[in-house]
């Protein structure tokens, strides 16, 4: 039955709560978002997406079922990395950035901004 379950889940495109919390830090700016997976494989979305680069930054990710609340903006149904997977983006932090936030999400094909 879990297996059916499971199969019908995958094949109405909604995908298993998989989220990370990546927080980077450059001397005493802080910035924090949350990724809540859509349509990323699994493996990919821990492996890949939730582990940037940042040059200079020390870089921490933490993995939970869903993104916590307290985000000033959410980016839903957001493209990432220009390919067709879809995650939804919290923003935590400065709520001034949403003015560059909001316009840069909107600009995505199939997104659109959510203030909580």
């Amino acid at each position: 039955m879990r297996a059916l379950l499971l199969s019908l889940l995958f094949m109405s495109g909604m995908a298993l709560a998989d989220a990370c919390v990546v927080t980077s830090r450059a001397g005493e700016v802080a910035v924090q978002v949350c990724q809540q997976n859509r349509s990323i494989p699994r493996e990919l979305f821990r492996s890949g997406f939730c582990k940037p680069e940042l040059a200079g930054q020390d870089v921490e990710v933490e993995y939970l079922a869903s993104c916590p609340q307290g985000a000033f903006g959410i980016c839903r149904n957001a493209q990432a990395s220009n390919l067709d997977y879809r995650q939804d983006v919290h923003y935590y932090g400065v709520a001034g950035d949403a003015r560059f936030l909001q316009p840069a999400c909107e600009a995505q094909d199939g997104a659109h901004w959510e203030k909580p």
